[in-house]
């Protein structure tokens, strides 16, 4: 195993890696938090700032691990509100190509430092 590390995301904010590549050709990318990493505070606006935000911190990664978007294979999407996946979803259309990775969106009560939404993906090289 190999951690993926690059200044263009926000560093982990715990004992964890910001990707890991399993050696095996596929690459974790830990949960993205709208973070970003030039500022260090989520950016102004709402869900679509926040969800554009988190996919360019995970599309960072991937680029640091030679890959990008068009490697993934698997989404997980937290939202803090499923209100807001119609908005999200709109956005993430944006970062995305047929064929779509698969993906999982799911409501959690509250994600760290009060956002509205992480993203986590998973990535074959």
């Amino acid at each position: 195993m190999d951690a993926i590390q690059t200044g263009m995301a926000p560093a982990a904010i715990g004992p964890y890696s910001q990707a890991i590549d399993s050696g095996a050709g596929i690459v974790f990318v830990s949960g993205q938090l709208p973070i970003d990493p030039a500022t260090g505070a989520f950016p102004e606006g709402g869900i679509k700032e926040q969800t554009r935000q988190s996919l360019a911190n995970a599309k960072a990664i991937l680029e640091a691990a030679g890959l990008g978007l068009g490697n993934v294979v698997k989404t997980t999407v937290f939202l803090a509100d499923m209100g807001d996946f119609a908005a999200m979803n709109e956005v993430y259309a944006q970062f995305f190509t047929a064929p779509f990775p698969a993906r999982s969106a799911v409501a959690v009560k509250t994600l760290p430092k009060g956002a509205m939404v992480e993203v986590e993906c998973i990535a074959a090289r």
